[in-house]
């Protein structure tokens, strides 16, 4: 009970004598710290004089035991030091030094004419294959040397074929490339033996790179391709791997080099009219495109329906395309106008569009959300049309049936919910009719009218139902492009002005033919009347976007009268007489609409027009009014 009734005073003496005491005790425990410390220094200097102290004693103070007195410099070259031990750097260079030391004491020998030059290759060709035999063994054995021993043997069998060819010539051009092969091969099977990348790598880059360096520049094509095609083969096989991807670039564009040498050089030999060298082998070139264009289509199907369930790579995207596109290109520099041959390879070349596109129908059938890799055979097909058919039938027939194409790939992107695809049906669209436009501009216009005529309106009907077929249909959900750069479609828009240009050239063609019996000022009559077609279509385009409110066409109607002005204005400056009365006015006109509906166009209320492109919410919010109101009475 007293302990309860003690005085402030009592508990403050309490409370110094216990701090009192806790004072002794740590000075107890520091006296006796350091009194052991300074027995066991003094025990070790005595027992062995000279020996280092411990880390614990002989630490600076502030310090940490073990910390360098360099600070950070010691901590990077311990980093250094630690990355060069985890990747074996110094084993690896020392045994590549060594594995170089025998493969040039080797050369030496050979050079010297100690032995002759089939024995020295010989003795090379074995020790490169043996350093292989020991890399796949090193590789069974886990050991961080195996790709040391496997890129080395690589590269000096590349190396001594080239240079046994090239500078002794004591081996001939068929078992060098047949080395070449094998050597290629058999890096791929340790790849694929122990799922390395390093071995194919090196294997298919040396074979490809001394394939081309044999005989260059003057070497002997066809076995150079079949060299190439196994190169791309295994670069195929490389994708599958990691780290590989630049790996079958490097063996394409080295491809397509080798290729663009070979049609320069028999283009060359056409155009000067002389005797191709038996190298160029010119019988060959197109069976050998052929075959390399199939095997590039192959593969980039295979890798296509590889990558299933992972995102398409950009190589396999692009593959298609860069191959039907540089093969046509590659054997229209080759290929005769006089024979008929042109005609041919231009149908051959329609007829390998249709097979992308029946690749791009059975990918489709797989029922894969978002079709992956379609639209990258779809591209290849409209490329190649897009160059073929012109060339076969000539620009102006060809405009309204890319423009139907154009049509049919906007229907087949939402069936098959590919908003890549309507996107390549809009750029499909926009060549059909610049091709068209570009013909007209530059030939003139055709002998007789429905030549010029019924192209035209082929192509704006065409064009236009294009434009309200993609008004009717919102793109496909779950399209990168649409959901993150064009979230309302504003793309299509080009779809409108596609029709507009193939309607203006029908008109074109129908005033020149009414203005041609007109004599001396039929010219200037001709260029004042495409000036007032252009100022109408922006009157009635004007007219139309006010009376269903519609923003797009408006804002069409605003490049098309930008374009009239410009065209008026060029009128001013080479016409004169009543067309160019007739071109100021009907510009005026237009003008002048332009700023009536501009000037009521927010004073009127929105009226649901048929191009409104989203029923939905607007029904969402007619049926949200009539609720409020309900709710209100």
């Amino acid at each position: 009970m007293r302990n309860q009734k003690l005085t402030i005073e009592e508990k403050v003496d309490r409370l110094n004598e216990q701090i009192e005491s806790l004072h002794r005790r740590v000075a107890e425990l520091e006296g006796r710290r350091t009194a052991s410390a300074h027995e066991r220094s003094a025990a070790a200097s005595g027992a062995r004089p000279g020996a280092v102290l411990s880390p614990a004693v002989s630490a600076p103070p502030g310090k940490p035991p073990g910390t360098s007195a360099a600070g950070e410099p010691g901590s990077l070259s311990d980093e250094v030091i630690h990355w060069a031990s985890r990747a074996s750097l110094f084993p690896r260079l020392a045994t590549l030094c060594f594995l170089m030391v025998v493969a040039l004491i080797l050369r030496t020998i050979t050079d010297n004419g100690i032995v002759n030059p089939l024995l020295g290759m010989a003795i090379g060709m074995g020790y490169a294959a043996a350093l292989m035999v020991t890399g796949w063994y090193q590789y069974r054995r886990d050991s961080s040397l195996a790709p040391v021993f496997v890129a080395c043997g690589a590269i000096l069998m590349s190396s001594i074929v080239v240079e046994t060819h090239a500078r002794f010539g004591s081996l001939p051009l068929v078992p060098a490339y047949w080395t070449l092969m094998a050597t290629g091969a058999g890096t791929a099977f340790v790849s694929r033996r122990f799922s390395v990348f390093l071995p194919v790598s090196v294997g298919t880059l040396g074979m490809c790179l001394a394939g081309a360096a044999i005989d260059y520049p003057d070497p002997f094509f066809p076995y150079l391709f079949m060299i190439l095609l196994t190169a791309n083969l295994l670069g195929y096989y490389a994708g599958t791997l990691k780290r590989c991807g630049w790996l079958r670039w490097t063996v394409l564009l080295v491809t397509l080099a080798m290729f663009l040498l070979w049609g320069m050089r028999l283009a060359a030999v056409v155009a000067h009219r002389t005797t191709a060298a038996p190298t160029l082998a010119p019988g060959w070139f197109l069976p050998v495109l052929a075959t390399l264009s199939a095997a590039f289509l192959a593969i980039a199907l295979l890798g296509i329906v590889r990558s299933r369930d992972v995102k398409v790579s950009v190589f396999d995207y692009c593959l298609p395309t860069i191959s039907a596109v540089g093969s046509y290109l590659a054997a229209r520099v080759v290929v005769s106008e006089a024979d008929g041959s042109a005609l041919a390879l231009n149908l051959v070349a329609i007829l390998f569009a249709l097979v992308h596109v029946g690749a791009a129908f059975w990918l489709a059938m797989r029922k894969i959300d978002g079709v992956p890799g379609t639209n990258s055979f779809v591209v290849a097909g409209a490329a190649l049309l897009g160059l073929a058919l012109p060339a076969a039938i000539g620009s102006v027939p060809a405009a309204p049936v890319l423009g139907a194409a154009a049509l049919g790939l906007a229907v087949l992107s939402d069936r098959w919910g590919s908003g890549a695809i309507r996107v390549t049906s809009y750029l499909l669209q926009i060549y059909s009719v610049v091709s068209l436009a570009l013909n007209f501009l530059t030939h003139g216009l055709p002998a007789s009218l429905l030549a010029g005529t019924v192209p035209s309106a082929a192509l704006a009907a065409a064009a236009l139902g294009h434009y309200r077929w993609c008004r009717r249909h919102r793109p496909p959900s779950r399209s990168p492009f649409f959901e993150t750069y064009d979230t309302e479609d504003l793309s299509g828009a080009v779809t409108l002005l596609a029709a507009l240009t193939g309607s203006f050239f029908l008109l074109r063609a129908i005033a020149w033919w009414i203005l041609l019996p007109v004599g001396p000022g039929g010219p200037e009559a001709f260029q004042c009347t495409q000036s007032i077609i252009i100022d109408l279509a922006a009157l009635g385009l004007g007219l139309y976007a006010f009376r269903t409110r519609n923003r797009e066409i408006r804002n069409v109607a605003f490049l098309v009268i930008a374009v009239g002005a410009v065209k008026t204005a060029s009128d001013l400056l080479g016409t004169k007489g009543v067309p160019l009365v007739f071109s100021v006015l009907s510009f005026g006109l237009a003008a002048a609409t332009q700023s009536i509906t501009l000037s009521r166009w927010h004073r009127v209320p929105p009226i649901p027009g048929p191009e409104s492109r989203e029923p939905e919410k607007e029904l969402t919010s007619s049926l949200g009014e009539l609720d409020v109101r309900s709710h209100t009475d």
